[in-house]
């Protein structure tokens, strides 16, 4: 018998479970102090959902935050999760990127890497295992825990192995839903120590309950650390409080040795933090206590009931908590774990709130039933892949899908250009493009004064859009002289140009798409639209399936899928539309002429907000042969 060693997840895990990943910096840093003083394996602190949400929502720089961090704790070893190949976001990046990521990781206080696959795919992890090893940082190999008929002992001993050949240190078992049961657990561990050798972490969420448990069975068969976190921040979906599991293995052989007084002290702190912030105490409900049926983990959960809700249909949870199972049979029982948690729940709330399964797909689902995720655990359902895919053929099974993927580092250099003031800059470019731009833009503090360009664009005409090079002259006018603020109007827009100091930056009017003129006759018929603008009566709208963002290209700075006047057939991508982080195609429900576009491109878009008017092929021909 030896000690039980515990990390703590409250930076991390935790807050990203209960909180939305809502966690400021300036909350973490009064006491990171006395967490220092607790004598814990590691504190995770950085990854998941943290870097994203930091430029996102909280305006942070993730960079900042991890190097604070670092300072006010010298003496405990901070710890990162990471996707495998998908690093902190949500589609493959190159070895170069996931390389350099983890090595800056490294560089800026990062000493304990876990890294997980969703799939358990191994081919996933070789570059990030690859880079750890060369940085002199700690493998830890999750096994992304699941039940299923094709997710067995064997297999994840299998599995536990190959992270052994690629040099872990430590090998994880990362029960994200809380599914794992006692003696389970018991089994799991003395297999992992029997067959494999290494140290087992095993981490759980508390969802069910269960999760006390799990750890005294775990210690018992052998498991060297465990995840908790402070009382304020655990239970629910989070992990297990640190106090409850010291007082519960103290006169044990694998008593903690950590002090409870201090724990507590450091509880109270959390405690304030959660009133002043208002946030909610982790809390498990029946429909937690269901995961042992629907297998959905809490995080999920939490942003299933976070879209449902902006959605103005959370009473149909219920509904898309039944649907979760029948979608992830059909794709061959992928572990609900990021990304494909957010993927499977996703479609999930597709087919329940539109009525149509697989009418509409992310093209994350298209992009994983092609193989470009990696290797599904279990058979895929013919009949959804040929739906979604079509003609389009998989990708050969033999082929690592990382290797497909090869923008350097230098290309997303040059991209970002003068933005980036560092490396990590840059790195922050390649994961997160439109919203790190948006970041360094405003955070950007050049050399030399440049102007901000603001617009007003008032019933803007194709014709008569303005290139920014026509206002060149107006900008270097401002530039040479002490004006403050000067403002032209033509062709309809007001074009202000402002001096703004050392950060600034500048935006090109908007071009608004207006309905082109039919290549067939008119529909006599009209009918006023809720924009108080008469449309043809057959003009039919197509609207957003969710809430979300409305992006016209598949990426940035790519063509429009479809501009007005463009023939479009039934099933064609139209735009995408991001929500819950991924990028949701939507689609022509017949065949027809695009009338008009909408929405400008990043525009928010509601449940049921128009995209498009398309005018039914079969209305246009038979007003073409009347004419």
């Amino acid at each position: 018998m030896r000690p039980l060693q515990v990390m703590d997840t409250t930076l991390r895990d935790a807050h990203q479970s209960l909180w939305a990943t809502r966690m400021q910096t300036g909350d973490m840093l009064p006491i990171l102090g006395k967490m220092d003083q607790v004598g814990y394996w590691a504190l995770e602190c950085w990854g998941g959902a943290t870097f994203d949400t930091c430029l996102r929502f909280l305006d942070e720089n993730p960079w900042e935050r991890l190097r604070a961090i670092k300072k006010y704790c010298p003496n405990t070893p901070l710890s990162m999760l990471s996707r495998g190949q998908n690093l902190l976001g949500y589609h493959f990046y190159s070895k170069d990127i996931v390389q350099r990521f983890l090595k800056a990781a490294k560089r800026n206080g990062i000493d304990v890497f876990r890294i997980f696959d969703a799939l358990n795919d191994i081919r996933n992890v070789v570059d990030s295992a690859e880079a750890i090893k060369e940085c002199g940082g700690h493998l830890e190999g999750a096994i992304s825990y699941t039940m299923s008929p094709v997710h067995t002992m064997d297999s994840y001993i299998d599995y536990a192995l190959k992270w052994k050949e690629l040099g872990a240190d430590s090998i994880c078992i990362k029960d994200m839903a809380g599914l794992l049961t006692p003696y389970r657990t018991e089994r799991i561990v003395s297999a992992l120590r029997e067959e494999v050798g290494l140290p087992v972490h095993v981490h759980c969420h508390y969802n069910g309950g269960m999760a006390p448990a799990n750890y005294i069975k775990a210690a018992e068969a052998g498991a060297a650390i465990v995840d908790t976190a402070t009382a304020p921040l655990a239970f629910g979906n989070s992990q297990p409080a640190v106090e409850m599991m010291v007082a519960a293995l103290k006169e044990s052989g694998y008593d903690s040795g950590l002090d409870l007084d201090l724990l507590f002290e450091i509880a109270e702190y959390w405690e304030q933090v959660r009133k002043r912030n208002h946030y909610k105490r982790g809390e498990s409900s029946l429909i937690h206590m269901k995961v042992y049926s629907h297998q959905v983990p809490g995080g999920m959960m939490s942003n299933l009931m976070s879209q449902l809700d902006v959605q103005k249909a959370i009473d149909r949870l219920p509904e898309v908590m039944e649907e979760i199972p029948k979608v992830r049979a059909e794709i061959g029982y992928p572990p609900l774990v990021t990304p494909m948690s957010q993927i499977v729940g996703t479609q999930a709330v597709f087919n329940v709130l539109t009525g149509k399964r697989w009418a509409y797909v992310s093209s994350e689902m298209k992009d994983y039933l092609s193989g470009y995720y990696g290797k599904a655990p279990g058979p895929l359902k013919v009949e959804i892949v040929k739906k979604v895919l079509g003609d389009a053929k998989p990708l050969d099974p033999d082929i690592a899908p990382s290797t497909l993927v090869t923008k350097t580092y230098d290309e997303y250099a040059e991209e970002i250009g003068d933005l980036a003031d560092s490396e990590e800059d840059v790195l922050m470019y390649a994961l997160f493009p439109e919203t790190a731009k948006t970041f360094l833009s405003k955070h950007h503090n050049p050399e030399k004064t440049e102007f901000l360009v603001e617009e007003l664009v008032r019933d803007t005409k194709e014709e008569d859009y303005v290139d920014i090079s026509q206002i060149k002259d107006l900008i270097k006018t401002v530039e040479d002289s002490n004006i403050g603020e000067v403002t032209i109007e033509e062709a309809g827009m007001k074009v202000t140009v402002r001096a703004k100091g050392e950060a600034a930056q500048v935006i090109a009017p908007v071009q608004q798409q207006v309905a082109a003129p039919a290549p067939k006759k008119e529909a006599s018929g009209s009918e006023p639209a809720g924009d108080g603008k008469n449309r043809p009566s057959n003009w039919i709208a197509i609207t957003s399936p969710m809430v979300g963002t409305y992006y016209e290209a598949p990426t940035p700075g790519a063509d429009p899928f479809v501009k007005v006047g463009d023939e479009v057939t039934a099933g064609q991508s139209l735009c995408i539309v991001e929500a819950m982080k991924l990028m949701n195609e939507v689609p022509a429900d017949q065949i027809g002429y695009i009338r008009e576009v909408c929405c400008k491109d990043g525009d928010s878009v509601e449940y049921g907000t128009p995209l498009f008017y398309l005018e039914p092929m079969k209305d246009a021909a038979s007003e073409g042969e009347g004419a």
